[in-house]
Order: structure tokens, then sequence, then C-alpha cells
């Protein structure tokens, strides 16, 4: 019996999970502009953490890893795939998720150009290309359609709401004297 004992705990450490794995961490975590501390896996990721213990649902997960962009936040103003960045690593670098792109519960200029133009389709993918697109407002209020696929490329949509997103975002970049952060 001893002997399977020990099998297992080799095949567990040659699957990577060390005998120490499951150890919490304390941290604090700046999300949308609020410290918040708590204890952590080091192995979670950051938007493991989101949705669990920050029960941040908007953002989504979907393929777990870093290729669909589902799971999109800002880490300190740049846009990040969450599943991508384990929660311990964030430090003191501020996190903006979905739903505190506006501080309110208002929609951001974004939101409502997406559903001006048709862009929401399932919605599961709808909050990450928010984020790069907001983001890209933010940082160019007067993309051009080149400027608006580089900030989308990563995204995957399976319900090809592209054309919308696209036609979303030029529609707002072109209104004069808007807000996009």
């Amino acid at each position: 019996m001893a002997g399977l004992d020990e099998d297992r705990k080799n095949r567990e450490r040659a699957d990577g999970d060390s005998p120490h794995s499951h150890e919490m961490v304390s941290i604090v975590l700046h999300v949308n502009g609020q410290a918040h501390p708590l204890p952590v896996e080091p192995r979670m990721t950051l938007a493991e953490v989101l949705r669990g213990p920050l029960g941040l649902k908007g953002t989504k997960v979907a393929c777990d890893r870093g290729a669909c962009s589902a799971c999109t936040v800002w880490l300190e103003n740049e846009v990040v795939a969450s599943c991508s960045i384990l929660a311990v690593e964030v430090g003191d670098r501020p996190v903006t998720t979905i739903e505190g792109l506006t501080g309110d519960r208002s929609l951001h200029p974004v939101q409502e150009a997406f559903i001006a133009h048709d862009a929401v389709q399932c919605g599961f993918c709808t909050p990450g290309l928010v984020m790069s697109c907001a983001r890209l407002l933010a940082d160019n209020p007067h993309p051009d359609e080149t400027d608006i696929r580089t900030a989308i490329s990563g995204h995957l949509c399976r319900c090809g709401t592209y054309p919308h997103v696209l036609r979303a975002i030029l529609a707002l970049g072109k209104t004069e004297g808007s807000q996009h952060e």
C-alpha cells in the first residue's frame, strides 16, 4: 500500500503539482479603484480571482490559454488576457474590468456604440472586445479601420460580429467631443 501512495505522489509531482501548491498567499488586488486583500493559491490566474473570490463575472474565460481574449482586462492601462497572468504577479498595478470601465452603472460609449451598431450577438466575447476598443479609443480617439482591426485582432468572436464592431468604433471615433475614458 505504501508503494501505491508513493507512486501517486510521484505522478502528482510529474504533473507539476507540488506538495505545497495549495498553500494560500495573501495579496492585495487593486480592482476598479478598490483595494481587495485576499488569500489566493499561487497558481490562480487573475481571471480566476476576478470571477471567483471577487465575484466579477463580466470577465469571461473561454479558452483559458490567452488565445481568444474573452478575458481581456486592463492592467495598468494595458490590455491583457487575464487568464494568462497569475494573480500573485499583479502586485500594486491597478486592474480595470468591464464592471469598472465607467465607475458607475452607466454604459461606456463603446458599449452604447456596440448596441447601436448591433455588435452584440451572443455576448460572450463582448466584454473583452469592449475593453480592447475602449483602450484603443482612450489612446487614439480617432482610429481608422486598420487601428481597430489591430486592436481586436486577438479576439475570437464565434458569432462573427467583427464588421459591426468596426462600424461601431469607426462611428464612435468620428463623434466630435466624445469622452472615451
